[in-house]
């Protein structure tokens, strides 16, 4: 095969030799992005908007905290369950076309919530399984979004692609509540959830305008099962993205006290839906305003600065918001509060993309989400029982409290210390042929080498980096055996699924796969290259 990109990757649309502006803006300059960054505006208004009516519905329905705070995790709960296999799809199929159900899906659920208020059937467990049913959407379909960006901006401008996404959130976090509010307030909850729908399915034919062409791979599909396997597998085996997990599942099972319990923030400030409204927006204001500050923060401050920077705001600001004697100074911490949450999410986001190959990203976007979503719907129970057992004020301070600790240690214990991968997709290793290709059984690759026993601490060593990659890439197993007969003689041994899973992992090959390779030849001692046999295993 020659060398190069494949046409529809980004490498093959943004040349290197032509320079990317780093400007915040200039992502919105790609026409397709630009499209699609609308619908993911109106996507995000339709979340919050939502969210928002429930979540007040819920305190017409009920006065229990833990109930009011359930409507934070039936939100967030399906993109922790689903959200592999939404990844896994959207990393195998039309991602078009993937995106448009789960607009539709989205507006028949918010039909469904208008057609039960009217009829006077609503109750608190039927709110939460509706708007887990919304959920569902939000599952499907921020994994084929988050695959779709990198496709669409050249690297460069990825960071600010992804704040424009942020941007995106926030401003339907303003603009959300303030029309959720105006309509509940006004002619009720049912009109919510009809506009709901119908910008649903206005979002979903404007994606079919996008002419995106699918290219199936010449292997065919993988199969559901053992692409979420491949996606949890490299997921496991990549030290950068599991420090990453960690980290924003600590944050936002600590940062959601505060959206969770901010309907009782509210009611306990002698507010209304007004002012629970003007709460969320002030949030939103404080992640927009700084989310254009954003691109020259990250050139001067490191990454873990911003990290640790934006969680201890986020206390502070979680801190201030539970003792707040008005909702003035309420407000002021929620801006606060906003600049933090975009600041931190941001970070950790683009350093999740950087470390995940196109073939892989929306399953490990996926895993992300699930990290985000299922820290947020575990830390809304917890919290919202601890303030059932003990007061609203005191829940939010012990979260703010513990929230701090717990990063602190995360940052003292989990220090990034890896170097940054170049994860270009490489065609220099070249897939073998098979005078007749096994239909079934698992494919057992011995890899020969011959090295100088004085350096065998050494290449096992780097032996280890190779297991990494190979099992990142899709491999069942590896072992490493050596000769008892010769102490210089080793045999790399992986396992594969089956000849076609063996196959695509020649098609997973990246820059950094091809200088590990080259690493581990300099071992090898001889002439010739290191043997390579083949063997199915029989039935």
């Amino acid at each position: 095969m020659p060398h190069s990109s494949p046409p529809d990757s980004p490498a093959a649309r943004f040349p290197a030799a032509e320079p990317a502006s780093l400007s915040a803006w200039a992502p919105l300059r790609v026409p397709v992005f630009r499209m699609l960054w609308g619908t993911w505006l109106a996507a995000n208004f339709c979340m919050w908007t939502n969210d928002v009516a429930a979540a007040w519905l819920m305190t017409s329905l009920t006065t229990s905290p833990i109930w009011v705070a359930l409507v934070q995790s039936a939100s967030t709960l399906p993109v922790f369950l689903l959200g592999l296999p939404s990844g896994a799809l959207a990393d195998i199929l039309d991602r078009r076309r993937y995106f448009i159900i789960t607009q539709f899906w989205v507006a028949a659920v918010a039909l469904i919530m208008c057609v039960t208020l009217l009829m006077g059937a609503m109750t608190a467990p039927l709110l939460l399984a509706l708007t887990f049913a919304n959920g569902v959407g939000l599952a499907m379909r921020w994994p084929v979004f988050a695959a779709i960006v990198p496709e669409l901006v050249p690297r460069a401008q990825l960071p600010a692609a992804l704040a424009l996404n942020a941007v995106s959130m926030n401003a339907s976090r303003i603009i959300g509540p303030l029309v959720a509010g105006a309509l509940i307030a006004s002619a009720g909850s049912v009109y919510v959830f009809v506009l709901n729908a119908v910008l649903s399915l206005l979002s979903g034919f404007v994606i079919m305008r996008w002419r995106r062409e699918h290219v199936p791979s010449p292997l065919g599909r993988e199969r559901l099962i053992s692409a979420m396997r491949v996606g949890v597998q490299f997921v496991r085996q990549s030290a950068r993205l599991r420090a990453v997990l960690l980290r924003i599942a600590l944050f936002f099972f600590h940062s959601t006290a505060l959206l969770a319990l901010l309907p009782l923030v509210a009611r306990g400030l002698q507010g209304g839906a007004g002012t629970f409204t003007l709460l969320l927006a002030s949030m939103g204001c404080g992640a927009i305003l700084i989310a254009f500050f954003l691109q020259r923060l990250r050139r001067s401050l490191p990454r873990d600065a911003l990290v640790l920077g934006g969680v201890l705001l986020q206390s502070v600001a979680t801190a201030i918001v539970a003792l707040a004697p008005n909702v003035y100074v309420a407000s002021l911490a929620m801006l606060l509060a906003g600049a933090a949450w975009i600041t931190t999410a941001n970070i950790l986001s683009v350093s999740a993309q950087l470390a995940l190959p196109d073939w892989v990203r929306a399953r490990g976007m996926s895993i992300f989400q699930m990290a985000v979503m299922g820290a947020s719907a575990a830390g809304a129970a917890v919290w919202g029982q601890v303030a059932t057992l003990t007061s609203v004020p005191t829940s939010m301070l012990v979260a703010a409290l513990t929230g701090t600790a717990a990063i602190l240690a995360t940052q003292w214990l989990l220090r990034d210390r890896s170097i940054e991968e170049d994860l270009t997709p490489s065609r220099e290793l070249k897939a073998p042929s098979a005078a007749a290709p096994p239909l079934t059984g698992q494919v057992r690759v011995t890899i020969q080498y011959q090295i100088d026993p004085a350096r065998a601490a050494d290449f096992r060593a780097l032996m280890q980096e190779s297991r990494r990659s190979r099992l990142r890439q899709g491999a069942l197993a590896w072992e490493l055996l050596r000769d008892i007969s010769d102490p210089g003689r080793y045999f790399e041994q992986i396992t594969d699924e089956s000849w076609t899973e063996h196959l695509r992992r020649f098609d997973r090959v990246t820059a950094a796969d091809v200088a590990l390779r080259d690493r581990k030849l300099a071992f090898h001692l001889g002439e010739t290259p290191p043997v390579i046999t083949r063997c199915v295993l029989e039935d």
